[in-house]
């Protein structure tokens, strides 16, 4: 990692971050609908996509203490060949069970996926120069993802309004594409991506699998010895199950306002693009947020503030009020990412960071499972409205959790929490923010 210098490392972060999360652009707003019209109901819909949530839930610590014992480099390889082989089977699919596996895979791709190639930035970087600050570029990468993910929808609307190319339908033609971008991305991540590692092959792999498990150990000890970092891997839990509404439940919410599925598909592209460049716009509030009210105290007013705006999506009656409150949904979203993200680094440090990242992510993985099946189920009986009304309830509840961390910021006296070895205020906070991938796709396929 020493070879690469900071800049470099910056930018084959930032590059492999942005190929990564395109083909995600190009699925997030065709992938609901796909599976509608291959004849699965939204009941249906939900239960399939438990099967990432539990998978997710089994593998995401076990996975992160893999990646910190045996190299980042091995664990992203393996996700993203995954990723892959879901984006194909994905393509195919036209039945409850096979929809099941490729949801499956999608939790093993997600799982190994979740803070390898962050914790690989901030390794690199420190190889690279010990005394550089990696932060810029962790904030930098939420912009990254922003921008990708709005290109790609932007694609996907634009293909799926050409229409349908021979036998393969409008739907569908995005997921084609985004196979092919994955491909590239995998290239690209077997060509940029190095990493020094005191050992390979099987006896090192054997290595690492007896200790990750020890991994795994201090990270969940560092959970139980700080409230600080509890309370923010808890603000996971409400949501995950506050995003099925945004991101599951939108497209077929825009669906029944404007009359036709293909119709809100299209619509669904822009609208999806717009929506990213708007999160990458309240990223950019980030250093203002951090200044005033605060990190914390700022991540639990933009808790309220979202659920707020999924009440309008709920509520609006026209296609114009419920795309300008999923803008908003989305600008909030933006802003409060990378200050939970922040929140979180600053209570770890050392070898155990992927594992942490990993703990946080993992926890978003339950409240989506419960919030697919509650919220599909309440969609079918009640309405897409009610549903979206019960998760605007669930994602403004998270606020009071940020309160620990307010709270050491201020007997440290300072508005950021710090670490916790330094819950006594012995030690001054460490500015950070970073982003482990946007969070409100914890169902995009690729």
């Amino acid at each position: 990692m020493s070879a690469l210098s900071v800049r470099q490392v910056r930018r084959r972060f930032l590059l492999l971050h942005g190929l990564r999360w395109l083909p995600s652009g190009l699925m997030i707003p065709v992938m609901i609908l796909v599976m509608q019209e291959r004849g699965l109901s939204l009941s249906e819909i939900g239960l399939v996509s438990v099967a990432q949530g539990l998978v997710v839930l089994a593998l995401e610590l076990p996975t992160g203490g893999l990646a910190d014992a045996l190299g980042r480099r091995p664990v992203l390889l393996t996700a993203w060949s995954l990723g892959l082989a879901s984006l194909v089977l994905f393509a195919v699919a036209d039945s409850f069970a096979l929809f099941f596996v490729v949801w499956a895979l999608q939790g093993v791709f997600r799982a190994l996926d979740s803070g390898p190639l962050e914790s690989w930035y901030v390794d690199a970087t420190l190889a690279a120069d010990p005394d550089a600050r990696y932060e810029p570029g962790l904030g930098h990468a939420g912009t990254v993802i922003g921008v990708a993910i709005s290109a790609g929808a932007l694609l996907s609307g634009g293909l799926v309004a050409l229409g349908p190319i021979g036998p393969v339908s409008a739907l569908t033609v995005p997921v084609l594409v985004a196979v092919a971008l994955q491909a590239l991305a995998l290239v690209a991540l077997l060509t940029l991506l190095v990493e020094s590692r005191p050992a390979q092959g099987l006896g090192a792999l054997r290595a690492s699998i007896v200790e990750a498990p020890r991994m795994v150990g201090q990270a969940v000890g560092l959970l139980r010895r700080s409230r600080v970092l509890l309370a923010l891997v808890a603000v996971e839990l409400f949501w995950g199950f506050g995003m099925v509404t945004f991101e599951s439940l939108l497209p077929v919410r825009l669906a029944e306002v404007v009359g036709d599925t293909d119709r809100a598909a299209a619509l669904l592209g822009p609208a999806n693009s717009a929506a990213w460049l708007a999160g990458a716009a309240g990223a950019a509030l980030t250093p203002l947020l951090l200044r005033w009210p605060g990190g914390a105290a700022s991540a639990a007013l933009l808790r309220v503030v979202q659920g707020a705006t999924v009440v309008g999506m709920g509520l609006f009656a026209g296609p114009v009020g419920v795309l300008v409150a999923y803008l908003a949904c989305y600008a909030v979203h933006g802003a409060s990412n990378p200050l939970h993200m922040g929140l979180l680094h600053r209570q770890v440090d050392g070898p155990y960071r992927t594992s942490v990242i990993s703990l946080n992510a993992m926890m978003a993985q339950p409240g989506f499972a419960l919030g697919a099946v509650l919220l599909t189920a309440i969609a079918d009986t009640n309405g897409v409205s009610t549903a979206m009304l019960v998760g605007a309830v669930v994602l403004a509840v998270a606020a009071p959790l940020y309160l620990p961390a307010w709270r050491a910021g201020r007997r440290a006296g300072s508005p950021e929490p710090v670490g916790p070895d330094e819950a006594d205020g012995a030690g001054g906070p460490q500015p950070a923010a970073g982003t482990d991938g946007p969070r409100a796709s914890v169902t995009a396929t690729g």
